[in-house]
């Protein structure tokens, strides 16, 4: 019989429920399997994994970031440009789960719609989409930020008498190659799929309802040589770590994004200095495109070509917001009507919701929406006070710079208080109130200081409150979440005869890079 009691520890591996196979999930399975825990198991609604990769599949869809930086400490790829395109991020993380041996553990077609907290057992009921009930010791939520898609809620969505689609739901069946379409939208999706599409359709109209800076993002494919040097692990190691030390340096006490710096003034003059010569000969173009807000109040486009795109023949630019949808198109906030073919929807999503589609009920069986309130927060957007044993990735506040990089040290922090659980026993680990309320003041108060602050955008609640961004450097987070770990939470023990054995599976030894 085993026992929890002081000194005489529980060794068995608790039976952990990840949410989700995107970046996220798999990032987390594979610090399991590392540390020797087997006993896991991923649940992922869809047929594959990828996560926002795998929903994505809009023409020119790919990254912001660098690729090398776009990607596991822990796995090398030979990526073939220096920015990756969704066909070769999915394949990157399906070589990533074949290689440690993941997907076995993968239920797929399977959704997870409420957890509920034991505290007799210290464990979840996991409650599936199917109606089934399975008990698990850890829960962690990889679901994502941007997984479901905004739909605007214009009169007449269902008047359309065309193809009507958002672009994370793309409807690749449609010939689009003579039709008149229309895009609505000009955040990052929205530019990157106009610049692919404008040379592939007769004619595009695009509707902006609030510019936003525009940056090139300068990608190129990779030569032979580049492509040999970065099969080197020290030369690959070398790049992710310059990647890393530019943007830290960039970004050191978040100057860039607090107003009236000379930070954040050398920044807007860039962009300001791009709309310029693009659109020298297009006065009427500069003055639609150059926002009204400060540089980073909104998350500035990296679109290299989206400009060039509005210049073209077969394109007009409407910097109009849509009021409603009829029979044959859209009618603008003026009141025109523009005919159209088809309607591709780059409405965004609703970041802000986190947990939306799942009841996650802790001691007491307290709803995190209730507490929540419409108001999200999390310590180190990670874990939540009255929730044992629940950890998010790219939760509360977590969003910022690379977020592989941020998906690995969240995914960090979860496993090693799962190992701490099989190595001593204890069967609850919870985040104490007073660190999370601390957290949580001096995240808004640095967040005050912000130009986020001054912008409407995603990154706020109705109410204003900011819950998407952190607020400096991703190295200042990283800290935190190694600091804070042990001292914000306390744990407890609950004695158990019934407890299923695991023999945790060999340590896989990480590839290339040391997380």
């Amino acid at each position: 019989m085993l026992t929890h009691g002081r000194g005489s520890p529980d060794t068995r591996a608790p039976r952990v429920a990840i949410i989700g196979a995107g970046f996220g999930g798999i990032a987390a399975a594979a610090k399991l399997i590392t540390s020797g825990i087997g006993s896991f198991t991923i649940f992922e609604k869809a047929d594959e994994v990828g996560g926002v990769w795998r929903d994505n599949t809009y023409p020119g869809a790919e990254v912001d970031t660098p690729s090398h930086w776009y990607s596991y400490s822990f796995r090398y790829f030979d990526w073939p440009r220096t920015h990756g395109r969704q066909a070769e991020l999915i394949r990157y993380i399906e070589d990533v789960v074949d290689d440690f041996g993941i997907r076995p553990h993968i239920r797929f077609g399977t959704a997870v719609r409420s957890l509920v907290w034991d505290d007799a057992r210290h464990g979840y009921d996991v409650h599936l989409e199917d109606g089934t009930v399975e008990e698990f010791d850890v829960v962690i939520s990889a679901v994502g930020l941007f997984n479901v898609p905004r739909y605007p809620d214009w009169p007449g969505m269902d008047s359309f008498e065309g193809p009507m689609f958002h672009t994370a739901r793309w409807e690749h069946g449609h010939d689009l190659s003579n039709a008149n379409v229309a895009i609505v939208g000009t955040g990052s999706t929205g530019a990157q799929l106009a610049t692919a599409l404008a040379p592939n359709v007769k004619h595009l109209t695009i509707f902006q309802r609030d510019p936003g800076w525009v940056t090139p993002k300068g990608e190129r494919e990779l030569s032979d040589l580049e492509r040999t040097q970065l099969r080197n692990p020290w030369r690959y190691r070398f790049e992710r770590y310059r990647s890393f030390a530019r943007e830290q340096i960039r970004f050191w006490g978040g100057k860039q994004m607090q107003p009236d710096t000379k930070e954040n003034a050398t920044a807007q003059a860039q962009g300001e200095a791009y709309i310029t010569d693009t659109f020298r000969d297009r006065p009427d173009l500069r003055a639609a495109v150059t926002p009204n807000h400060p540089f980073f109040g909104k998350r500035p486009v990296r679109a290299t070509g989206f400009y060039e795109t509005l210049l073209r023949d077969n394109v007009t630019f409407l910097p109009k917001a849509v009021e409603r949808v009829t029979a044959g198109g859209l009618v603008d906030v003026s009141g025109h009507e523009h005919k159209f073919d088809a309607i591709i929807l780059a409405t965004g999503f609703r970041a802000a919701g986190y947990l939306g589609e799942i009841d996650l009920r802790g001691r007491g069986g307290v709803s995190i929406h209730d507490r929540w309130n419409g108001e999200p927060d999390a310590f180190l957007g990670i874990t939540v006070p009255g929730f044992p044993n629940f950890y998010m990735l790219f939760g509360p506040n977590t969003n910022m710079g690379t977020i592989v990089y941020n998906l690995e040290t969240q995914a960090n922090y979860a496993v090693r208080d799962i190992r701490r659980m099989r190595r001593t026993g204890v069967t609850a680990i919870e985040t104490r109130e007073s660190f999370h309320a601390a957290y949580n003041t001096w995240l808004q108060r640095a967040l005050a200081k912000t130009v986020w602050k001054t912008t409407p955008s995603y990154y706020k609640t109705p109410s204003g409150k900011l819950v998407v961004p952190f607020p400096t450097a991703m190295v200042v987070y990283w800290a935190m979440t190694r600091a804070g770990r042990r001292i914000a939470s306390f744990s407890r023990r609950v004695r158990r005869s019934d407890l299923r054995t695991a023999s945790p599976q060999e340590p896989q030894r990480l590839a290339d890079c040391a997380a």
